[in-house]
């Protein structure tokens, strides 16, 4: 059983959500407005957060970032909002995974679990992972090279520890969506290009000049140990 907040301005998606989720076992606090979904979220600390974005007193985009500045608790974000460029800035943002309205409590109650499947709390710490110099510790989210700290956003770190699991093998963009943003769409490939390209400034590195990320045209990405 997981203890769930959900934060729904609608009335009667509230009331559904809560029955459904109820009935397969989870404890669900709810709130209405952002800021009563934070203080929600601050006292009672709960195993994950569904977010609605349109909320009435503040965007849920906004409340996201409140969120993320003082808890690492994990984020489903349910909403109307379809469009690409708004999944990919929430997932930035800090979202583990975006749901489109309508969907079922099914649905919902599945992304949750696979969500929390991945989360701290699942299972054994996980042994950290070595690289060449580079070294990766997913319990404790930090990344190391030669020794030195790594100043990595969360999706850097997740897209490296990523790689880091499939070291020297090649790894599509859709299978880096699909894993990392947990965004099933094949038009978002930018969104990966970019955050290689900030994750190579961060290793010292470049496209032409390779040492960690070597980039196979027209397949994927390799994360293997300088030669």
């Amino acid at each position: 059983m997981a203890h769930l907040l959900l934060i729904e301005d609608d009335a009667a998606i509230r009331t559904t959500l809560l029955r459904a989720l109820r009935e397969r076992g989870h404890a669900v606090a709810a709130a209405h407005t952002a800021m009563a979904g934070l203080q929600t979220a601050l006292a009672e600390r709960p195993d994950l957060v569904v977010l609605d974005l349109g909320l009435p007193d503040l965007d849920g985009r906004e409340l996201l970032r409140m969120l993320r500045a003082v808890s690492t608790t994990p984020v489903i974000v349910a909403t109307a909002r379809d469009d690409e460029p708004e999944i990919v800035r929430v997932l930035d943002a800090g979202a583990d995974d975006y749901i489109v309205k309508p969907f079922t409590a099914a649905q919902l109650d599945a992304r949750i679990r696979a969500v929390l499947r991945r989360g701290p709390g699942a299972g054994a710490e996980p042994a950290a992972l070595t690289v060449g110099g580079l070294r990766i510790d997913a319990g404790a989210r930090t990344a190391t090279l030669d020794g030195a700290g790594l100043d990595l956003t969360p999706r850097e770190f997740d897209l490296l520890h990523h790689l880091a699991t499939r070291a020297g093998q090649v790894v599509s963009k859709r299978e880096l969506l699909t894993e990392v943003w947990q965004v099933p769409y094949g038009g978002a490939d930018k969104t990966v290009d970019v955050h290689l390209s900030w994750l190579r400034r961060k290793l010292g590195e470049t496209a032409q000049q390779p040492r960690y990320l070597h980039t196979v045209r027209g397949v994927g990405v390799r994360l293997s140990g300088p030669a």
